[in-house]
């Protein structure tokens, strides 16, 4: 089958267009699904990272209404391009498409945001983007060298500043004597025509997904995260709507946390610094008082007692099983402490210093349905 002409290339702000069914299967995995190829679209198929389109295929049969359906999914093979849907169309048939122009330009944010990072990336520091994801909420990127917080920050800043230049994007499909000659980025090696996207002084990337016209287009962008990983770097971000929606999640969740906190909002970290050493605090005074107590119950214990169990709601993991450790040391009997509720279920720990005590943990889960396990003389579960 010849391959689909891709609308998308050159008409990247269209929305929708017509064309006609060439072929139909039905998804063997998928009841009530089929997969459509049509001779021309403006889906733009998942593939380079980048999650496919979203929107709708609209057919009428005869005197019938067309019926509008949505699109479950777009992928290419070998350049042709499949449309899976819920209903099933015949080859002839003629459609109408329509494209989610929110999700398309949302993408598009992101894709010509990643551009403009990763082409900074690679001609300041010389690092290639070896991964890259496109999600329905941020953007990955991976290169192959470290950067520093002050890196990131820096190039976070000249990206922002490459928005507000707002340059024109240049889009060219060059002959393959022209590509020889010519210095672009790419992710993999490429076959046919190639699709060269430039942004003028910035970054010249072989790429086939939708671009905005113009860098401010992009309105901002956001660095959401940067972490070594497998010896380079892994860098999120946000640009555009979605750098709009993480800044109002953050806010309202920084107003939230001020008013529990009684603070400002640009005061939270204090705050909660000293949140956090006071509950540090308040942990050193449990774990006292639990000392005690237990030094108490302690005291009552007899060499000659053969079983001690010890029932309570909540003590520190750590004090119980000093706990069972220190009893271990005064009967050869068994030690156990459960703690928790009927309701909810126990914690323990079981240990003696004679006893055999993994058959009586093994038959007490078989009986209790629980779990757990260890060695002699100690073991634990729920």
């Amino acid at each position: 089958m010849e391959k689909t002409k891709c609308l998308y290339d050159k008409f990247p702000y269209e929305t929708e267009f017509d064309a006609n069914v060439l072929a139909v299967k039905a998804l063997k995995e998928a009841q009530d699904r089929y997969e459509v190829i049509l001779d021309q679209t403006l889906f733009f198929p998942e593939q380079g990272g980048q999650t496919p389109d979203q929107g709708w295929l609209s057919v009428g049969h005869g005197l019938r209404p067309a019926t509008k359906c949505e699109v479950l999914d777009v992928q290419i093979r070998d350049g042709v391009i499949v449309h899976v849907i819920e209903q099933k169309l015949e080859p002839g048939d003629q459609v109408h498409g329509q494209i989610d122009w929110d999700y398309r330009f949302s993408n598009m944010q992101q894709h010509t945001g990643e551009h403009i990072f990763s082409g900074i990336v690679h001609s300041t520091f010389g690092y290639e983007n070896v991964g890259f994801h496109l999600s329905d909420s941020v953007v990955t990127m991976d290169f192959d060298g470290v950067l520093s917080p002050e890196d990131v920050t820096a190039i976070e800043t000249r990206v922002n500043q490459v928005i507000a230049d707002d340059l024109v994007l240049e889009i060219a499909f060059p002959t393959p004597q022209m590509l020889e000659s010519m210095e672009y980025r790419s992710k993999k090696e490429l076959e046919g025509q190639v699709r060269i996207v430039t942004i003028p002084g910035v970054d010249v990337c072989a790429c086939c997904a939708p671009h905005v016209d113009t860098t401010g287009q992009i309105g901002l962008i956001k660095l959401i995260g940067a972490i070594k990983y497998k010896g380079g770097m892994r860098v999120s971000m946000v640009c555009g709507f979605r750098a709009l929606l993480d800044y109002n999640q953050k806010e309202a969740s920084v107003v939230t946390i001020s008013r529990k906190l009684s603070a400002k909002p640009d005061s939270i970290a204090e705050a909660v610094d000293r949140l956090q050493k006071e509950v540090e605090a308040q942990k050193e005074k449990i774990r006292i008082l639990q000392e005690q107590y237990l030094k108490g119950v302690l005291k009552e214990i007899k060499p000659e007692d053969t079983c001690v169990l010890l029932f309570e709601e909540t003590l520190d993991t750590v004090a119980v099983r000093n706990f069972v450790n220190d009893v271990m040391r005064i009967t050869d009997g068994i030690c156990g402490a459960f703690i928790g509720t009927d309701a909810e279920g126990y914690r323990y720990i079981l240990g003696s210093s004679k006893k055999e005590i993994t058959n009586i943990s093994k038959e007490m889960n078989q009986t209790l349905n629980g779990r757990g396990g260890g060695r002699p003389p100690m073991v634990q579960g729920s």
